[in-house]
């Protein structure tokens, strides 16, 4: 009957979402640099760090209220940092005319990637007491 008819529909569907899924994390393998690869490793272990703390808010308490919005904060300040990190050192970004956006050197980008984050940790050390 009209089960057996969603239920394919259903499986096709989902060959097709893991067709896509493959045929998108083949484009991003060939296409993506190895220096932006590794930007968004960082950036998952940086979004990671902050569910678990997330979760552990949840479930156990945030007794140390201060210690867990600092450390909270520190994942969010840090992720949105490397994201703008990756935004000026990806090469199709740098060369995209729409968005201006202008080509600076990778040394200066990291360079003040780095100050970013160092005084958003020590804001951070700060407000922890």
């Amino acid at each position: 009957g009209t089960g057996g008819k969603l239920q394919l529909g259903g499986m096709a569907a989902k060959s097709g979402d893991e067709g896509l899924l493959a045929e998108l994390w083949r484009a991003y393998d060939v296409e993506t640099p190895r220096r932006i690869k590794v930007i968004d490793a960082y950036l998952l272990s940086v979004l990671a760090t902050g569910v678990v703390q997330f979760l552990y808010c949840v479930v156990v308490g945030s007794f140390p209220f201060n210690s867990f919005l600092a450390g909270f904060i520190s994942c969010v300040g840090t992720f949105v940092f490397t994201v703008s990190l990756r935004m000026q050192i990806n090469p199709k970004s740098t060369a995209d005319s729409i968005n201006n956006w202008r080509a600076l050197s990778p040394p200066r980008v990291y360079a003040e990637w780095l100050c970013a984050n160092l005084i958003l940790h020590i804001a951070v050390l700060n407000f922890m007491g």
